[in-house]
């Protein structure tokens, strides 16, 4: 019987889960850091008015410092909002305090929303993910919000830099199975450095 796409998607995920619940706190913290000098080191973020970013949770690499450190120098940071279709709502970051515990574990901004289309005006998007391979073909957690985001970026003029921030180990020289509606990312940043994609 043959494997199809959803199914080798989520063996693929169950493995990378299974290595990221071995973090502890110290090397999360570490990550987060390290994850934040490789990402504003980026040119593209060198130029950057407006960040589409997320917050972090779990054992994803810490977006924290990265979001203070944007907002510290003067860049508006989009933060997402889940809605019940799944697809994401935006509203600027505020400051730690202007996050919200919502749905599944997350923390959103509980500032005005601006709508699914306020994500076309950031120069960069940085997105979650559990992995990438060399043509920039990204896993997610299967919920198909960032899916939506990254299509939408497809019509934008000019092109908005797209990155996937992961963990060391996670930039995968074995292509990542991929369906209709998977959208590739420009880049991947890693607390060890960024690599280009495609």
């Amino acid at each position: 019987m043959t494997t199809t796409v959803r199914e080798a998607k989520r063996a693929l995920r169950e493995r990378i889960l299974a290595r990221r619940s071995e973090f502890d706190a110290t090397a999360l913290a570490a990550a987060g850091q390290g994850l934040r000098d490789v990402v504003l080191a980026l040119p593209e973020l060198a130029r950057a008015h407006t960040v589409a970013l997320y917050v972090s949770v779990g054992r994803e690499p810490g977006t924290g410092p990265l979001i203070e450190a944007l907002s510290d120098d003067g860049v508006e940071v989009l933060l997402p909002v889940l809605l019940p279709d799944g697809d994401l709502d935006w509203a600027a970051y505020t400051g730690p305090r202007g996050l919200v515990t919502a749905a599944r574990g997350l923390l959103e901004p509980d500032g005005d929303r601006l709508g699914p289309a306020a994500v076309a005006s950031a120069s960069a998007l940085l997105v979650p993910g559990l992995a990438v391979d060399r043509h920039g073909h990204r896993l997610g957690r299967g919920g198909g919000s960032y899916d939506r985001v990254l299509a939408r970026q497809l019509a934008v003029s000019p092109p908005v830099f797209t990155c996937v921030l992961l963990h060391d180990g996670e930039v995968l020289d074995i292509p990542i199975p991929r369906e209709p509606h998977d959208v590739p990312v420009d880049a991947a940043a890693t607390p060890s450095g960024a690599q280009r994609l495609r």
